[in-house]
């Protein structure tokens, strides 16, 4: 008869055990009960702030987590453990049930700490801990919205977990503080340089940092909260979210006679035992050396340690990486090592590049040559190759490193890591783990390491060094989408067109795996967009777009929003004129004409869109979607209406083209421009695709790139008349929808094009595919379809549900978002960022 094993506790750890000793008990010795205090299967706590994005509480569950069709594996939800008889062997729950256990293990995890604040207990006080916390802090939100419009909160801890929940807050609409008693913001991780600039970039994201002082008291306060800080500071708040830090969770483990550490945990030893026997404790509750743990890389390694042990094993535990890369508000942290240079003689190696935003330190041994941590904000690329490093012998010169020039690490690459240098620490997995993986057991690409090793399944940071690893170790890399989704772009492009698919989750479920990523997420809604399935804030279409579509907005740095309408080839009546002045003066937003012809109008809040909106469409306006990968605009000069140069109505054809093509979703964004002449004023040959003017017609230039690595465009066709140029840029765009990588530009896709111009003229002017009917029909498609975005927001409740809580508010401004006057206009300022002058 198999025997019973116990677990307490369904968190990620837990999970990890169950999963651990089912791979490897394959003689069917063990039978596994699950006690979980939750009423959900296990999820992804690491992730809790995606749950926002949302509000889906399965796409945080982990794979496997139901234990689906395993005989072996009783899973019990919802009643909590309440006594543990170790004399008798058994467990009791809440719901009075009792379990007989062989072996035990305590998986309790642990508990927010709740510093000793005055009036802590007040209704809008949380914690941040559990998807049920999250559903109890947006009811708060909510309430703080009507009549109010943006909201304000505090966040009470400046740690990870602080920062993760005043993001969470910030995405649900409200102004978040966080205030951290050490001087600096995760003063665990980060040093004091590194600590500074995270405050200014955090700053700059809507998010006031109140460092160096703590809670004094809340009060009530005429149905809000009143927050007395230390240091006399005072803050009308809708709710406070409690994430100081954590405490094990070891009451079970006291009440039954276990031994427990000075500062709390239940004491194991390195087989992750405790001082009894048949139990066994792994995670936050455990403490090991007098160490509690409260990253889930050691859990995840305790709980390897319990599945070998349970099957006569000696595994001991291997020790813990308490490094760190996270991307918190879209800024970049990681540390690894010795951060803080605490070995004796250590060296400090800084770059604290200020205008760049990014901060690098490599901490190294006192003669140079070991690496022995570092710390790096506001860019961490070059963490995955230098993390390994740490302990070892470094490849070049500490200073040359952290340079710029040298990028991805400097002068460091994957083949200077020893096979011993550990690649993912979430699982301990080498570089030598990696190439056994790939040249014993075949493993070819992304999704098949992690199958083999493990390595990229927990927190993901190590993922590009696995497609590092695998080009060095020669194998041709996949063309996946993701590892979601083993197909190219543009082979699930043809996949949603020919099934007519029109939901992410129906496409994930009959052609991919998973629940997906912010890689296929983003590239699908814009797949979907393509093929007409809508409009982009349609049923679960919103939960897949990117920060700025949202929101049909562009966010700037200070937590604003920009709006701009379309102006078609730049061409605009004076009453419309006259109705951008009068909004951007209505609402106080910053002015500017861009580069593309149009008028940019910066320092809208979210509450203040629809009603920018409503006055820009009721005028004529539309969507100009800066905020898309889509056609942005078609730049002109004034041709041959006014210029005595000119040979053609570039004007005309610029208008003409930008209302053909607006809204068309692609896989970058996508500029043009029309030259009346041969003097080039548009500077149509840097665009994606640009038309210049001839005495005889038009000539069209594809390819083209004014980014960060300009490109000249390609003449594809020349002096062809309107009609036939219409035709092939209809083609031409349609096949790069269809046909070009995420996020690749079409001068990339043409650069890396088989046959290159050639072949693409075959395909879209000589139709060598027999494609091009096709494609003329799809985009008579789009062309006939075309519905403007801002008003179909407008026009539908259910859409403008997403801004409603913030339209007709009557509440003060935003606090956290302040202006001063530059050149006659309001511009922000940021919080942390010394003002420069500009006379």
């Amino acid at each position: 008869m198999p025997r019973t094993l116990v677990v307490i506790g369904n968190g990620m750890v837990g999970h990890r055990v169950v999963q651990a000793l089912r791979d490897r008990d394959t003689a069917g010795g063990w039978r596994v009960v699950v006690l979980a205090e939750e009423a959900r299967p296990a999820y992804d706590r690491v992730a809790l702030t995606s749950y926002v994005d949302g509000w889906d509480p399965l796409s945080l569950q982990l794979d496997g987590a139901e234990f689906t069709g395993d005989a072996a594996v009783e899973l019990v939800l919802g009643d909590a453990v309440t006594a543990v008889d170790r004399a008798g062997r058994t467990v009791t729950t809440a719901a009075g049930r009792t379990v007989a256990y062989d072996a035990l293990v305590l998986a309790t995890g642990s508990a927010p700490f709740v510093p000793p604040v005055p009036g802590r207990d007040l209704p809008g006080c949380h914690v941040y801990r559990t998807i049920d916390d999250l559903d109890a802090i947006r009811a708060d939100v909510e309430r703080a919205r009507v009549g109010r419009g943006r909201g304000a909160a505090m966040v009470v801890g400046g740690g990870l977990l602080g920062l993760e929940a005043a993001k969470a807050l910030r995405d649900m609409g409200v102004s978040p503080h966080v205030v951290e008693l050490a001087p600096r913001l995760m003063p665990l991780q980060v040093d004091e340089g590194g600590g500074a600039l995270l405050k200014r970039l955090v700053e700059g994201l809507d998010v006031t940092v109140h460092a160096g002082t703590s809670t004094a008291a809340i009060e009530p306060d005429r149905g809000r909260l009143l927050a007395k800080l230390a240091n006399g500071t005072e803050l009308d708040l809708d709710l406070v979210v409690f994430s100081a830090g954590i405490r094990p969770r070891d009451q079970l483990a006291r009440d039954c006679g276990l031994a427990v550490g000075e500062r709390g945990g239940v004491v194991v030893d390195e087989g992750c035992r405790t001082s009894d026997p048949h139990v066994y404790a792994v995670g936050e509750c455990a403490s090991l050396d007098g160490r509690v743990y409260g990253l889930v890389a050691p859990g995840y390694s305790m709980a390897e340690v319990v599945a070998d042990r349970l099957l006569g094993g000696s595994a001991t535990f291997p020790g813990a990486d308490l490094s760190t890369k996270l991307k918190l508000m879209g800024v970049d942290v990681a540390s690894f090592g010795d951060a803080h240079a605490t070995t004796e003689g250590a060296l400090e190696v800084v770059v604290n590049d200020a205008v760049r935003g990014t901060y690098k330190k490599l901490v190294v041994s006192d003669d140079a040559k070991t690496l022995l941590g570092g710390v790096l904000v506001g860019d961490a690329a070059d963490y995955a190759l230098l993390r390994p490093l740490v302990g070892r012998a470094l490849p070049g010169d500490p200073g040359a490193l952290l340079a710029p020039a040298g990028g991805g690490g400097g002068g460091v690459g994957v083949d200077a890591l020893p096979d011993e240098a550990q690649v993912c620490s979430c699982n301990a997995v080498t570089k030598g783990d990696i190439r056994t993986a790939v040249h014993e057991q075949g493993c070819a690409d992304v999704p098949g390491l992690k199958a083999c090793t493990r390595a990229g399944t927990s927190c993901g940071s190590c993922v590009p060094m696995l497609k590092q690893l695998l080009t060095s170790f020669g194998v041709e890399q996949s063309t996946a989408l993701c590892e979601h989704f083993t197909q190219s772009r543009a082979e699930l492009f043809e996949v949603v067109r020919v099934t007519g698919i029109t939901t992410f989750s129906r496409l994930v479920q009959e052609h991919g795996r998973g629940r997906g990523c912010d890689i296929c997420k983003p590239a699908v809604a814009s797949i979907l967009a393509s093929l007409g399935g809508g409009h982009i804030l349609d049923g679960g279409q919103g939960a897949l777009q990117d920060t700025n579509d949202k929101y049909l907005a562009n966010m700037q740095r200070n937590g604003t929003y920009s709006v701009v309408p379309r102006i078609p080839g730049g061409e605009i009546t004076p009453e419309k004129l006259i109705v951008i002045g009068q909004v951007a003066r209505d609402f106080g937003l910053y002015t500017k004409i861009t580069g593309g012809q149009r008028i940019d109008l910066f320092g809208a809040t979210v509450d203040q869109l629809p009603l920018i909106w409503r006055r820009l469409v009721d005028a004529g306006f539309e969507s100009g979607h800066a905020y898309g990968k889509a056609l942005r605009t078609v730049k002109s000069c004034v041709g041959s209406t006014w210029c005595r140069y000119g040979v053609q109505d570039s004007v005309g054809l610029a208008v003409e083209l930008e209302l053909r093509y607006r809204g068309l979703r692609s896989p970058h964004k996508l500029k043009s421009g029309v030259s009346g002449c041969a003097r080039e004023c548009a500077e149509a040959r840097s665009k994606d695709f640009g038309i210049i003017a001839t005495d005889n017609g038009w000539n069209l230039y594809v390819g083209g790139n004014g980014g960060t690595m300009p490109r000249h465009a390609d003449l594809l066709v020349s002096e062809v008349d309107k009609e036939t140029l219409l035709r092939v840029i209809d083609r031409f765009l349609v096949f790069y929808i269809r046909t070009a990588d995420r996020l690749q530009r079409t001068s990339a896709w043409l650069d890396a094009m088989e046959g290159g111009l050639d072949h693409l003229r075959d395909v879209v002017v000589h139709d060598s595919l027999g494609l091009c009917a096709e494609l003329e029909a799809q985009m008579a498609a789009h062309v006939d379809g075309y519905a403007d975005e801002w008003a179909a927001v407008l026009d539908d409740p259910e859409k403008l549900a997403r801004f409603s809580s913030f339209v007709n508010a009557p509440g003060a401004p935003d606090p956290t978002i302040s202006f001063r006057e530059e050149r006659g206009q309001r511009v922000p300022v940021l919080l942390g960022v010394p003002e420069v002058s500009s006379r």
